[in-house]
């Protein structure tokens, strides 16, 4: 686990903080700062405005035994998400989820008793399924942004001109797998640091 008390913009950049237990001090003259659920704690630590956010916890539950399914699926997605969809893992273990949960503190327990919730989600595409067939899964937090009026807001890429720093850009309320698979995204945040090169 790694935790950063102290960011302190400059030339260069400082992070001070505790990984595996020990303390590290970090000094860089260029920081990409993508920190997801904990990035807009940081950035107000260190003087920054940050953008509202909020967190919204995605539960999945698995089918207790082999599915019908050979396909994903996908139904019209709900306000906040893609609604309960089905997926199938390497194993061809077939998982349901995720739902939209917004919670305040950081918790990756699925609450079983959200398993009715998602039977009346899932027969709408599946009537078929038997009661009490799902078991509790996983669950993922995404980082979300709110505009100033509390509706929903895209991701913000902040950088040198909207920070006052040379050398530091910022990724606000990216979802996976944005910060991990997106080439777009990257460039994006290639091009706010160095412009285009």
């Amino acid at each position: 686990m790694t935790s950063i008390n102290n960011f302190k913009p400059g030339s260069p950049h400082r992070f001070k903080g505790i990984s595996n237990g020990e303390q590290f001090d970090i000094t860089a003259q260029n920081i990409f700062f993508a920190a997801g659920l904990y990035t807009v704690n940081i950035y107000r630590s260190a003087g920054f405005q940050p953008p509202q956010d909020y967190w919204l916890k995605g539960n999945y539950f698995t089918l207790n035994r082999s599915g019908p399914f050979s396909r994903l699926i996908y139904p019209v997605p709900l306000e906040g998400g893609l609604g309960v969809h089905v997926t199938i893992d390497m194993g061809g273990q077939t998982r349901f989820g995720p739902d939209t949960q917004a919670i305040e503190t950081e918790n990756y327990d699925v609450d079983p008793s959200r398993s009715m919730k998602f039977e009346t989600s899932i027969r709408k595409y599946w009537p078929g399924l038997s009661d009490n067939s799902l078991l509790p899964g996983y669950a993922g937090i995404r980082p979300k942004l709110k505009t100033a009026g509390g509706g929903a807001a895209d991701f913000i890429i902040d950088g040198p001109e909207q920070l006052g720093f040379e050398g530091l850009v910022v990724l606000h309320g990216i979802e996976s797998p944005g910060l991990t698979s997106s080439l777009s995204l990257g460039e994006a945040a290639y091009t706010t640091m160095f412009g285009n090169a």
